[in-house]
């Protein structure tokens, strides 16, 4: 298993970086690519771990499309509600977005489906989409465990069915299973019409779902606890551009913050649709400064990184949690981070895996169910166990900029998402 030492800085970051295409994006726009009505070209697509099993995966389901990843951009051939292949075997890899998107549109279609997927994605939870697709009318074989992947999958629509349009889901684990319904809701002749049965109701994601579903042409109308999306409703085709992924551009911010210095991000604005901007703002209280440069926004740290702690709610951006939790033991004050039990389900156990590589860095940690509180501490070197988890193995990295001897392991993990960070982080020091 690969390791990977992060070299200490002993001066500020001054930095301008450029990060991937957003994973949340990329995914969302290959697949109404796929159920739109005629040739799309996506630009800045994200090419990783995720992206490529869900590419391979539209291959596999005989849709046409022409990739190239030096320039970017995907090219796909839509079919609209009728999927190419009505027979076919597809791997979605540790692609959570790929596992509930494709399941999705493979149950709501008219043909018979093998869905495999890595060891990781079989231990992440998707029965609650399970069961609101066999509610619609999909029939479901699970072959190892119940209510987890891999599955044999009969479309709802299979031998000239109609599937159910109304459905009942609750997004307490993942609001992915929401935004699955949503974006496969036309190929339903009908539309959709969701209720959440959870006390969570939305989300950061979800609003991004419905914003793209918007940019696509289909309409998705939200009260309360109901989503609907009209009978008659489809993608029309288009060249659309995916966002630089604001999850990967909060590293560098962090690090400005962390050892003081400024980082730039290119492409990243105030006005993207991204949750994880939330996170600036949290930089923001602790002592950082802010600009909208033409580049990209532009983050400053507080003089020779001396910042306070913050006590935040970060369920809507909970994909940061281990990006703060990597920068609060240096703050002058303690750091709570709240209401994120459902990154327990994640690619690992996200609180269980910050209190144990924290507490093994010589810091004081206190756990709950749903929160963690970091109290400032004299870091000390060791090796940052990943649990496979790209964002652990990312946000732990910075620790090292600031503390000698810090070295991760199996950092190679990263290529889920961002497959050159610690090549982009090392020329982001060099600068």
């Amino acid at each position: 298993m690969s390791q990977y030492k992060v070299k200490k800085l002993d001066h500020p970051i001054h930095c301008t970086v450029e990060v991937p295409g957003s994973k949340s994006i990329t995914n969302r726009a290959l697949l109404m690519a796929a159920l739109s009505q005629g040739e799309c070209t996506l630009k800045g697509v994200l090419f990783s771990d995720d992206s490529r099993h869900f590419l391979l995966s539209l291959i596999a389901l005989g849709y046409i499309i022409e990739v190239n990843e030096v320039e970017r951009y995907v090219i796909i051939h839509g079919h609209g509600r009728d999927i190419p292949k009505k027979r076919a075997t597809i791997n979605v890899g540790s692609a959570g977005t790929a596992a509930r998107f494709l399941t999705a549109m493979l149950a709501l279609s008219d043909g018979e489906y093998t869905i495999e997927a890595s060891e990781q994605m079989k231990k992440r939870p998707m029965l609650p989409l399970f069961e609101a697709l066999q509610s619609m009318g999909a029939e479901i074989e699970f072959l190892e465990k119940d209510g987890h992947l891999p599955v044999n999958v009969k479309g709802a629509a299979y031998g000239g069915k109609k599937p159910q349009n109304h459905v009942s889901i609750s997004i307490s684990e993942s609001t992915q299973f929401l935004s699955a319904l949503m974006m496969t809701s036309p190929m339903l002749e009908e539309g959709i019409h969701v209720h959440i049965t959870s006390n969570k109701t939305e989300g950061s994601y979800v609003r991004i779902t419905a914003k793209m579903m918007e940019q696509f042409g289909c309409v998705v109308d939200h009260k309360g606890a109901e989503y609907v999306v009209p009978a008659g409703s489809g993608y029309y085709p288009q060249t659309y551009y995916i966002e630089p992924d604001v999850s990967a551009a909060c590293y560098f911010y962090a690090a400005a913050a962390l050892i003081g210095g400024t980082a730039i991000v290119k492409g990243v604005h105030s006005n993207s649709m991204q949750g994880d901007l939330k996170f600036i703002d949290v930089l923001k209280q602790m002592g950082c400064a802010v600009t909208e440069e033409r580049e990209g926004i532009c983050v400053s740290g507080p003089k020779d990184g001396e910042y306070c702690g913050v006590d935040v709610d970060m369920n809507d951006f909970s994909d940061q949690s281990m990006t703060l939790a990597a920068i609060a033991p240096f703050a002058k004050t303690t750091t709570v981070i709240k209401n994120i039990e459902h990154i327990r389900l994640q690619e690992s156990d996200r609180i269980e895996a910050m209190v144990n590589e924290l507490n093994n860095l010589g810091v004081d940690v206190k756990e709950g169910r749903d929160r963690i509180e970091i109290s400032p501490a004299n870091v000390k070197p060791g090796v940052v166990d990943t649990y496979n988890d790209h964002r652990m193995a990312m946000s732990f990295a910075l620790i090292g900029l600031r503390v000698d001897g810090i070295i991760i392991d199996n950092y190679e993990c990263c290529c889920k998402t961002f497959e050159n960070y610690f090549e982009v982080l090392e020329k982001a020091c060099a600068q």
